[in-house]
Order: structure tokens, then sequence, then C-alpha cells
């Protein structure tokens, strides 16, 4: 029996080895190429990037941005339960703080890790691995003796191992579904959950700890932590393309759903050939458009925080008529504005992108040429708005802070902190879909070298930004950090639009 011509195109290696199911009979054919071997390609020109339907996109990214929520969440619902923590192991607010440093430490450190793996071996059992461990923690840290300080570190640098790696994973599963023209919408749900987190963490935080102890916070988290590995290993499928291609192949047993409501893998050859290499996720690093990518957008991050941060550090001297309840549900005006910005900024995104992509191939054809992918300007058609909503955002953040230092009634800051989210999330997810279009067959591990350089810039910054407003002031704090902002930001931003055409076709002919 022969293979057909489309399952010999689809599988890459110089001897490819096709099981395939005729009459009953599971057969294996092997055919011979001289061509040398190319990267994994189940897309022919005409057809869709991916089998699963938008319905069953939007299932799979809303999972994932299920899990995603626990990154952060598990970081931020930390925060109301310090002061009583410093009581109850007998520790200065110092000494556990620095658990607050070393869980960031690890959030950036271990999705390089995770991340590496989900791009060799797959995304589903990743993302099982990763809530079951922070599950596990949890339950560590509800159990741990008040005289074990040491212990209630090491758990929680475990905690950030598991939880932290969500969001690369996320990355990856959105590149693996989403053709180019889609992918700002749903990257932008699938950033909702980890959005939401700062915001809900602490109003959930506060509840938990105030009601039943701080211990409650932890048995919360291992309990919802518990039943999302449930769902992920009942529902969600295996989407890695060196596995399933554009999702038509049947996946290896190990990564099939429990029930396969959302599989579509149905066709009964399997991609052979060798898996991806590992790689060194710390080497794109080592691309100067990337880069500078990934610092503009950990310097938006670091925006994000010194705003979250001010609610928790300036609200109760300004405004002392609030309560821990009260307080915590201030969080939510800024987590608001990143949940509405996600959903809006996404839209907005693949509307632009279309109407640019439209242009491009209107100008090529008045000039009698083919618009080929290489030499799209992927970069611009993603950057459009960077500047408009980076103004934005400056204006907005300057006026917080001199609404601090002006001590004005409660509803000016909680406008801007709203606006605040709203812009913050905008330009992360602009970068941050760009980052992937660049890097497509690494999705998971340059989202965790993104993942990296935000959290460990991020707790540099957090650490002396209550220094900042003790010395200078809300305003003037404020100022400097958007100055910084503009000073790099923006030339950011020109380099990549300049320099990145030209070294992502160097990427490309390599």
């Amino acid at each position: 029996m022969a293979t057909s011509d489309t399952e010999k195109r689809d599988v890459p290696p110089n001897e490819q080895n096709i099981t395939t199911q005729e009459g009953g009979q599971l057969q294996q054919v092997k055919t011979r190429s001289t061509a040398p071997p190319r990267p994994i390609s189940v897309q022919e020109p005409n057809e869709p990037y991916s089998v699963y339907t938008r319905g069953q996109k939007w299932a799979i990214v809303s999972l994932i941005s299920l899990g995603g929520l626990f990154s952060p969440l598990s970081a931020n619902i930390y925060f109301p339960a310090i002061p009583t923590l410093a009581d109850d192991f007998h520790k200065s607010l110092e000494l556990i703080n620095l658990t607050v440093t070393m869980y960031m430490i690890f959030q950036g450190l271990s999705p390089t890790f995770w991340g590496t793996m989900a791009d060799r071996y797959g995304r589903r059992m990743m993302f099982a691995a990763c809530l079951i461990l922070l599950s596990l923690s949890c339950v560590g840290l509800a159990l741990t003796p008040t005289n074990a300080y040491w212990l209630l570190m090491v758990l929680r640098c475990v905690q950030a191992a598991g939880s932290a790696s969500t969001i690369a994973l996320s990355a990856g599963v959105v590149v693996d579904i989403a053709d180019v023209h889609e992918r700002g919408g749903f990257f932008g749900v699938a950033n909702l959950g980890p959005m939401i987190g700062p915001a809900i963490g602490p109003v959930l935080g506060g509840a938990l700890s105030g009601g039943l102890g701080w211990r409650s916070i932890f048995w919360f988290l291992c309990i919802a932590s518990g039943a999302c590995a449930l769902v992920i290993l009942l529902f969600l499928p295996e989407t890695l393309r060196a596995l399933v291609g554009d999702g038509r192949y049947r996946a290896p047993h190990y990564a099939r759903p429990w029930l396969p409501f959302l599989y579509r893998g149905t066709d009964s050859a399997r991609l052979s050939g060798p898996r991806p290499k590992f790689r060194n996720p710390l080497r794109l690093l080592l691309q100067p458009d990337i880069l500078v990518l990934l610092l503009c957008n950990s310097m938006i991050n670091s925006i994000l925080y010194a705003a979250t941060t001010s609610t928790a550090n300036l609200f109760p001297d300004i405004y002392p008529y609030l309560g821990d309840t009260t307080l915590g549900l201030c969080f939510l005006t800024i987590g608001g504005g990143m949940a509405i910005g996600t959903v809006l900024v996404g839209r907005v995104l693949d509307a632009d992108y279309a109407r640019y992509e439209r242009k491009v191939e209107k100008k090529a054809r008045l000039e009698g040429r083919e618009a080929g992918s290489g030499q799209f300007p992927i970069e611009k058609a993603r950057l459009r708005l960077v500047v408009p909503t980076f103004i934005i955002l400056i204006i907005v953040t300057v006026g917080l802070g001199w609404c601090y230092e002006a001590r004005t009634h409660i509803a000016a800051p909680l406008i801007l902190l709203f606006l605040n989210g709203m812009m913050t999330i905008a330009l992360m997810n602009m970068t941050q879909t760009l980052i992937v279009d660049l890097m497509p067959k690494q999705g998971a591990s340059i989202t965790a070298c993104n993942n990296l350089l935000r959290c460990l810039i991020a707790a540099g910054f957090v650490s002396v930004l209550a220094l900042m407003f003790d010395s200078m002031g809300p305003g003037w704090t404020f100022v400097l950090i958007d100055g910084i902002a503009v000073l790099f930001y923006l030339p950011g931003m020109l380099y990549v639009l300049k320099v990145g055409p030209k070294r992502r076709l160097m990427r490309a002919s390599a």
C-alpha cells in the first residue's frame, strides 16, 4: 500500500515513517527522499492554519487563561497576610518580605525550564504538572509550623516554580492554534486570567486571612489549583505542532485529553521524525531586537507594579477611613481596567493588523510583485498603536502621582488606576504578540524569557519604590519613573522598527 501525497508532504525526515490504518489493520510505510530535512508542516497553502473551529479555539484559550490566573494570584493573595505571618513566625516584616522577593526570583527563573520542556514534549502535560506542583506546595505551606521560617521560604520558592510557568505555556498554546492575523484577540483572552490575578488576589487574601486565618489562603490555592489541573487533564488537547501538526494528527496517548470534547486528532497517521532539539531559551536574549522588546515590556510592567504598589502603600495614609476589606476592593479598579483593556485591545489589534495587511497587499499588487511573508513588515503592523497608547499611559501615571501628592478625593486616583491598567495591558499585549510572532517555534520559551526579565526587574524596582515615595513624594516619584520610561521605551520601539526587519530576515536565512 502506498501513502498519499499529503502524508508524504507532512512528514519531514529523509526516511519517513507513517502509520496508517486500512481495513482494520495498522501498516507502516517507509519512504525515502533525497531532499534535506525540513520543518514539520501540515498546512497546505490554501488550508487553514489550524483545524480547530473558532469556537474551539476560544474554549482552549479560556482554559489556559484560567490556568494562567494562578501565577499572579499565588503572589498577590499572600500580601494581606504578611503582618500576621510576621507575628506568628516571630520574624520582622523585612524577613517575611524576603519570601516575596524569593518568590519573584523563582517566578522569573522557573518558566525557562518549563517553557523549554513544553516546546519539546508538549503543552498539556507541562500545564498539568505545574498546577499539581503548585497544589502540593500549598499543602506544605498550609501545614508549615510557625517555628520553621526556612520551610516557609523553601515552599514559597517551590510554589513559584509551579505557578509562574503557566503564563509561558499559555503563550505557546496560542501560537500553536492561532494564525498571525488572529493572535491579538486570543492573546488578549489568554492574558485575561494573569491580569485579573493581581486585582482579586489581595481581596481574597484579606477576606480569607481575616476570617479563617492565613493558613486558609494556602488551602484555598491547593483546592483551586488542583481543580484546575483536573480540568486541564479532562479537556485540554495537545496543541504542540511538532506532535499534532495543525491539530489533525493523533497525539501520543499521554498527551490526549481524558474527555476529548475539544480533541480534533482523528487522522490515523502520526507525525514521526526527531523531536525538536533542546534549546537554551536564554540564547534568545542574544538577539538585539528581541532583547530590546523584552526590556521595553519589562518597563511597562514596572509602571504597572508601581501603580499597584502605590495602592497598598499610600491609600491607608491618604484615606485612613479605608478598612482592610475596602482597601482590597480598591485593587479591583486596576484589575477591571486590565480586564476590559484585554478584551477591547485584542479586538482592536486584530482589526488594525488586518487593515494594514490589506494595505500592504494592495500596494504590492499595484507594484506588480508578491507580498511574501518574509517581506511583510510585521514589526510595523504590530506596533502602529504603541506611541499614542504610551503617551496616554504617561499622562495617566503622572496624574496619578500628583493626585496622591494633593490628597484629592479618592475617585480621582481610582479612575486613573483603571486607565493605568487598561493602557499597560494594551502595550504589553502589543509587544508580547510581536515577540511570539518573531519566534513562533519557541512560543513558550520566548515568553519564559519575557517573564524572567519582567520579574527580576520588577523585584528590584519594587524593593526601592517605598524609599522613593518617602524621600521624593509620590508626585515626583512617578515623574521620575515616567521620565525613565520615555527615555528608554520610545527609542527602543524606534530601534525595533528600524533594525527588527533586518534581524528577522537574518534569522530566517540562517
